[in-house]
């Protein structure tokens, strides 16, 4: 499978021709600025939680690719506001079988609203089983014992991490949590964008390395294979 990064926490992965869009927040993100949000079609849209740079360009990506949304219950609705019909509700725990494979739900503790006050739910993470893979996606979060749950139902091969601290865990706690959830393997995101989750990239790694750990911090619009 192709992983391609968009910058932030948004990526796009291709697995044997189905194309999973993580939370899209590429047009007001100065460092994507040369992204092509157009040329951005996938078949699903997998959204952690409510907040301005997880679903900025969710709508409008929706709309042009016609891409099922998978997100919380309260996005769901919110969606169905936007003129977002083709979407699917999931909650904590649970899981939907989806043609290329399983995906479960599961908890992330961070918050979840748009500026203006409107509440979009709890935040979440989601686990992808595909059969001969799994990856987890974090989305937004803190450290948290919940992770030690997913190493016991699933063999996860990369966890996408948060790494930035401030709003979510940073590099150490990021450590712990991919011995949490039984992998060596992270991608880190949620880190660069803003003043204030700006990391040194060569001391993240060592650290990882000194842990036993891959560490994979990817550029904007580079794709690697999974």
């Amino acid at each position: 499978m192709t992983l391609t990064y968009y910058g932030h926490s948004c990526f796009i992965l291709d697995y044997k021709g189905t194309k999973i869009l993580f939370d899209p927040f590429i047009s007001p993100n100065e460092k994507a600025k040369n992204v092509d949000v157009k040329s951005i079609n996938p078949d699903y849209i997998f959204i952690s939680h409510g907040h301005f740079d997880h679903i900025a360009d969710l709508v409008k990506i929706g709309q042009q690719s016609g891409a099922k949304v998978v997100c919380n219950y309260e996005i769901y609705v919110w969606l169905g506001k936007q003129g977002i019909d083709n979407a699917h509700p999931v909650n904590h725990g649970g899981a939907v079988q989806l043609p290329f494979g399983k995906v479960k739900f599961v908890n992330a503790v961070h918050s979840s609203g748009l500026d203006d006050g409107t509440y979009l739910g709890n935040p979440g993470g989601f686990v992808l089983d595909f059969g001969d893979s799994c990856i987890y996606y974090a989305g937004d979060t803190a450290l948290t014992m919940d992770m030690q749950l997913i190493a016991r139902q699933f063999n996860v091969d990369w966890a996408l991490l948060p790494i930035g601290d401030n709003f979510t865990m940073g590099v150490d706690d990021a450590i712990i949590a991919s011995e949490f959830v039984g992998t060596q393997n992270v991608i880190g995101m949620h880190f660069d964008t803003f003043p204030p989750i700006a990391i040194d990239k060569e001391e993240a790694k060592r650290k990882f390395t000194e842990a036993g750990l891959n560490l994979v911090l990817m550029e904007i619009e580079e794709s690697i294979e999974l």
